[in-house]
């Protein structure tokens, strides 16, 4: 008969030559983050949210080794992976930018506010971070530039453009000029344009000067037996985009050793500058900026997607704030006691609706109408317009419904005109392409003049 040993013992002999094993992976086990609530105080420097970064390559461990920097510029620079440029046009943008340190300073001053969430998304889909440095090109980090060819925001989308790749342009908004959206939809063209050509900097070459144009240089190239990288196909591109990748190269290298160049770069913390908060009803620009404790103007740096005095849109509109305002932002929203937001809509039924009347009507004044949707003096609304007006005591808690955000146009002709419009001007339905200028995937950025050496030069400052 086998003698039974008692559960006790046999529980303590187990546990006991278990005990290394388990003393070695409490050793190695990951320490749990806190859990904080959203209105609880912010630390001075605050731990950055890494939960939602995501690496191309799961073996890769580019989240870790990307929080390590000091700054976003470090982070930038362990990412760089497209091959440099090195030609007399490279050296002469960095002379440009070398005798020119107020602009350096103004551009990265603004990219401040926007860096990290850019590098982080190019970390996410496993792309070269020195793209991160590609709206220094095209818009110096100005949300608000506009080209001549009507390319907006600091990814410099035209309107087709941004259509194609979801970007909504309507009465009230522009996701053109958005900080998340422009950026998603930029990074996601990119990417495009690399698989579609493998290589980097052709990909660069055609989000300036369109991908049909690139296209078309290559078979050239290869008709001819020619090489077709970038520097053989540079002298069948416009000069903006044969200039364009060194001017990348030139603030890469800027970026690489700002102190050879006898510049500084301010330092730009590698934690998230803003945060999204949800928009749960219409508010006004100045509400919302008043209960984040920010000037209008730093509220507009962070959303300048919203073209008009109220932020219209459905759930899924999000607000972007600075970490530490976000938390003010709840807490005074919180104790808010007056109406969140004092505009509606009306639609012009008859060419008898003058602005002066509507003032009447709507109690305000004729000044306020034009300002509120940028309607020009001398100028009189068409019938079919649909515009913002005061709120009046029947519509206090009623929201712009999103269709109507979304369909709402403004006509306008010159108040002395006879039957013509003094500017044409009508605002892009969400959805439609311009008719008259189809696009595959984007409009070339480079104008019919520019592609024939005249002068072309983008708003971006």
């Amino acid at each position: 008969m086998q003698a039974r040993i008692p559960t006790s013992f046999a529980l303590a002999t187990l546990v006991a030559l278990l005990a290394p094993t388990l003393a070695l992976a409490y050793d190695h086990a990951p320490e749990l983050p806190t859990v904080t609530t959203a209105l609880s105080p912010l630390p001075k420097s605050p731990v950055p949210d890494v939960t939602s970064l995501k690496t191309a390559k799961p073996a890769k461990l580019v989240d870790e080794d990307a929080f390590r920097e000091k700054d976003v510029w470090g982070r930038i620079r362990s990412g760089y992976a497209i091959p440099d440029v090195n030609n007399d046009l490279v050296a002469k943008h960095i002379n440009w930018y070398a005798t020119r340190p107020d602009y350096i300073a103004r551009t990265t001053a603004r990219a401040s506010l926007y860096l990290f969430h850019v590098v982080s998304e190019l970390e996410k889909r496993g792309m070269p971070t020195e793209l991160a440095l590609l709206p220094f090109i095209e818009s110096a980090f100005n949300p608000n530039a506009l080209s001549s060819a009507n390319a907006a925001g600091m990814w410099q989308f035209v309107p087709g453009t941004g259509r194609d790749f979801n970007l909504k342009q309507d009465a009230f908004k522009d996701e053109r000029r958005g900080i998340l959206a422009s950026t998603d939809a930029a990074l996601t063209y990119l990417q495009r344009l690399y698989d579609m050509f493998g290589d980097w900097q052709l990909a660069l070459a055609a989000y300036n000067w369109g991908e049909g144009s690139v296209q078309k240089a290559i078979k050239r190239n290869q008709a001819a037996g020619k090489p077709t990288d970038f520097e053989s196909l540079a002298d069948l591109m416009p000069a903006e985009t044969r200039n364009y990748v060194p001017k990348l190269q030139a603030v890469k290298n800027i970026v690489a050793n700002p102190q050879q160049y006898g510049l500084n770069l301010p330092l730009i913390d590698n934690s998230p500058y803003f945060t999204a908060i949800d928009k749960t009803s219409d508010i006004d620009l100045t509400v919302a900026a008043h209960l984040a404790e920010l000037s209008v103007d730093e509220f507009k740096a962070l959303n300048p997607q919203f073209k008009r005095p109220v932020i219209t849109g459905d759930e899924q509109t999000k607000i972007l704030l600075p970490k530490e305002n976000a938390e003010k932002f709840h807490l005074n929203l919180s104790q808010w006691t007056k109406e969140l937001s004092t505009w509606s809509t009306h639609k012009i039924t008859s060419a008898r609706e003058s602005i002066r009347s509507l003032a009447s009507r709507f109690h305000t004044s004729p000044e306020v109408i034009r300002q509120a949707n940028n309607i020009p003096q001398n100028s009189v609304l068409k019938a079919g317009s649909t515009i913002l007006v005061p709120k009046i005591s029947t519509s206090a808690s009623i929201d712009i419904a999103p269709d109507v955000a979304e369909n709402a146009n403004i006509s306008y002709e010159a108040e002395r005109a006879s039957g013509k419009t003094a500017k044409g001007y009508k605002l892009p339905k969400a959805g439609k392409s311009d008719k008259s200028s189809p696009v595959a995937l984007v409009k070339a950025r480079v104008s019919r003049d520019a592609a024939h050496g005249k002068k072309h030069r983008k708003a971006s400052q």
